[in-house]
């Protein structure tokens, strides 16, 4: 299993090969880091956020237009939202192999704390795993420690673990033992 990770133009520099060790020894998938060639859709001027629906049609299009099989995983620093939510850490769509995460709620500057490299590094790496999970087909755990527990909040996703439950990780076995 190949998973590639798109890192784009405005995402934090410098953490893209930490970020793609860590998801890759965390999942067992080989990943492999690149400059964003997706088309950035769906930026909504009165919210000032992208939604993340509409990004996700665009890396499928991408995808589709390049014959890339493989999951796709878009790092964006634009805030996301999608209806019905005010904003999305990240967002997964499995049947296609396309997920976006975005760093605007996931350094410290958002809150007005100060910036720190390892928190970045910790949240997008658990928050792109996460969504990662999602395309091979793991859903959400009720584990609050596990990286497939859904986080409504930043506390919630600082709480979680970089690993997976038992339960989580035997199924991911299983998925990848089948391909």
């Amino acid at each position: 299993m190949h998973v590639h990770i798109f890192w784009d133009a405005l995402s934090p520099p410098g953490l893209q090969m930490p970020v793609s060790r860590i998801i890759s020894s965390l999942l067992g998938v080989l990943t492999t880091v690149s400059d964003n060639p997706v088309r950035m859709m769906g930026y909504v001027t009165a919210r000032k956020q992208i939604d993340a629906q509409a990004l996700l049609d665009s890396i499928q299009a991408y995808k589709h237009r390049h014959g890339i099989d493989d999951p796709v995983l878009l790092v964006v620093h634009q805030d996301l939202f999608r209806d019905g939510n005010s904003f999305v850490f990240g967002l997964a769509r499995q049947q296609v192999g396309a997920a976006v995460v975005s760093s605007a709620r996931l350094s410290n500057e958002y809150y007005g704390l100060r910036s720190n490299d390892d928190d970045l590094i910790d949240r997008i790496t658990k928050e792109g795993a996460h969504e990662i999970g999602h395309m091979l087909g793991l859903d959400h755990c009720e584990k609050h420690e596990c990286i497939m527990f859904k986080p409504d909040t930043l506390d919630e996703l600082d709480r979680k673990k970089k690993m997976l439950c038992p339960d989580c990780s035997a199924r991911l076995a299983e998925i990848l033992s089948s391909d």
